[in-house]
Protein backbone atom coordinates (compact mmCIF):
# COMPACT_ATOMS: atom_id res chain seq x y z
CA UNK A 1 0.00 0.00 0.00
CA UNK A 2 1.05 3.57 -0.63
CA UNK A 3 0.83 6.40 1.89
CA UNK A 4 -1.11 9.60 1.21
CA UNK A 5 -1.69 12.92 2.94
CA UNK A 6 -5.35 13.86 2.60
CA UNK A 7 -6.28 17.50 3.20
CA UNK A 8 -10.00 18.15 3.54
CA UNK A 9 -11.14 21.77 3.80
CA UNK A 10 -14.61 22.95 4.73
CA UNK A 11 -16.32 26.22 5.58
CA UNK A 12 -17.09 27.15 9.19
CA UNK A 13 -20.81 26.90 8.49
CA UNK A 14 -20.32 23.34 7.18
CA UNK A 15 -18.16 22.21 10.11
CA UNK A 16 -20.77 20.14 11.94
CA UNK A 17 -21.91 18.45 8.73
CA UNK A 18 -18.31 17.76 7.65
CA UNK A 19 -17.50 16.11 10.99
CA UNK A 20 -20.73 14.09 11.09
CA UNK A 21 -20.28 12.82 7.55
CA UNK A 22 -16.62 11.97 8.16
CA UNK A 23 -17.77 10.00 11.22
CA UNK A 24 -20.47 8.26 9.16
CA UNK A 25 -17.94 7.00 6.60
CA UNK A 26 -15.65 5.79 9.38
CA UNK A 27 -12.72 8.19 9.12
CA UNK A 28 -13.30 10.82 11.83
CA UNK A 29 -10.49 9.59 14.10
CA UNK A 30 -8.04 9.23 11.19
CA UNK A 31 -7.96 13.02 10.83
CA UNK A 32 -6.40 15.79 12.88
CA UNK A 33 -8.62 18.86 12.79
CA UNK A 34 -7.85 22.58 12.93
CA UNK A 35 -11.46 23.69 13.49
CA UNK A 36 -11.00 24.73 17.14
CA UNK A 37 -8.24 27.09 15.99
CA UNK A 38 -10.38 28.59 13.22
CA UNK A 39 -8.77 26.54 10.43
CA UNK A 40 -11.58 24.39 9.09
CA UNK A 41 -9.37 21.66 7.67
CA UNK A 42 -8.71 18.03 8.43
CA UNK A 43 -5.38 16.31 7.75
CA UNK A 44 -4.93 12.55 7.57
CA UNK A 45 -2.08 10.25 6.61
CA UNK A 46 -3.63 7.09 5.17
CA UNK A 47 -2.56 3.92 3.43
CA UNK A 48 -4.41 3.30 0.17
CA UNK A 49 -3.92 1.70 -3.24
CA UNK A 50 -4.13 5.05 -5.04
CA UNK A 51 -5.27 8.67 -4.72
CA UNK A 52 -8.86 7.79 -5.62
CA UNK A 53 -9.08 5.31 -2.77
CA UNK A 54 -7.55 7.79 -0.30
CA UNK A 55 -10.10 10.39 -1.42
CA UNK A 56 -12.89 8.07 -0.27
CA UNK A 57 -12.05 9.17 3.30
CA UNK A 58 -13.55 12.59 2.50
CA UNK A 59 -17.33 13.18 2.55
CA UNK A 60 -18.78 13.37 -0.95
CA UNK A 61 -19.77 17.03 -0.70
CA UNK A 62 -16.12 17.97 0.06
CA UNK A 63 -14.23 15.70 -2.33
CA UNK A 64 -13.92 18.26 -5.11
CA UNK A 65 -12.15 20.62 -2.68
CA UNK A 66 -9.85 17.99 -1.12
CA UNK A 67 -6.17 17.49 -1.89
CA UNK A 68 -4.46 14.10 -1.89
CA UNK A 69 -0.65 13.90 -1.96
CA UNK A 70 1.34 10.68 -2.26
CA UNK A 71 4.01 10.61 0.43
CA UNK A 72 7.56 9.33 0.03
CA UNK A 73 10.23 8.83 2.67
CA UNK A 74 13.83 9.36 1.67
CA UNK A 75 16.85 7.71 3.22
CA UNK A 76 20.48 8.86 2.86
CA UNK A 77 21.09 6.57 -0.13
CA UNK A 78 18.07 7.96 -1.97
CA UNK A 79 19.19 11.53 -1.25
CA UNK A 80 22.63 10.75 -2.71
CA UNK A 81 20.94 9.39 -5.84
CA UNK A 82 18.74 12.48 -6.18
CA UNK A 83 21.86 14.66 -6.14
CA UNK A 84 23.42 12.52 -8.89
CA UNK A 85 20.30 12.62 -11.06
CA UNK A 86 20.25 15.84 -13.14
CA UNK A 87 16.47 15.66 -13.62
CA UNK A 88 14.03 15.87 -10.72
CA UNK A 89 11.93 12.71 -10.36
CA UNK A 90 8.70 12.76 -12.35
CA UNK A 91 5.49 12.68 -10.32
CA UNK A 92 4.25 9.15 -9.91
CA UNK A 93 0.90 8.21 -11.36
CA UNK A 94 -1.84 6.85 -9.17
Amino acid sequence: MKRFLVISNHKAEDCNLALKETLAIGYLTHYDWGCKDGVHTGWAVLEAEDKAQALMSVPTFLRSQATVVRLTKFDPAKIAQVHLDPQPPAPEKQ
